[in-house]
């Protein structure tokens, strides 16, 4: 298992993977493009025998950092890949002068909220119907300082 950071054209296969793992609130093309020219955005991807298995993006300004987007082939879950991303995106965010990270889940899924506290973030507060199908996401923070 390899991470690296994204290059552009990663982008299709990003958004291909993503369907796999997600059936709402997909980024589009346009979104990974857009994030891609993003000089406050940094993405790492997961590789596999030279195939993409993952993504994690976060964005930083100034000392605080938002995770915007995780997600894993199922294949490759629970096997560490996730874990493997969230320790990049904290190591990006700490040379980027961040202090603290925070990160938005949704309240079903539970094996990505066990990962995130495994990987140290503490549950915030609930945004109610946060995403499109109604669904409260859980807002979640991890302090570098």
């Amino acid at each position: 298992m390899t991470i690296r950071p994204w290059r552009f054209e990663d982008i299709l296969a990003l958004s291909e993977l993503e369907k796999q793992c997600f059936s709402t609130d997909l980024w589009s093309y346009r979104v990974f493009a857009s994030c891609y020219e993003n000089g406050a955005f940094s993405g790492f991807v997961a590789t596999e025998d030279d195939e993409i298995v993952g993504f994690g993006g976060i964005t930083v300004a100034v000392d605080t950092a938002d995770i915007e987007n995780v997600f894993v082939s199922e294949q490759y879950r629970r096997g560490g890949t996730g874990t493997k991303l969230i320790e990049e995106l904290k190591k990006c965010a700490a040379e980027k002068g961040a202090e603290k990270i925070f990160l938005e889940v949704r309240v079903s899924n539970a094996p990505a909220m066990a990962m995130y506290l495994k990987c140290g973030f503490k549950g915030c507060y609930a945004r109610t119907r946060y995403y499109s199908d109604g669904e409260d996401c859980l807002v979640m923070k991890y302090s570098l300082k």
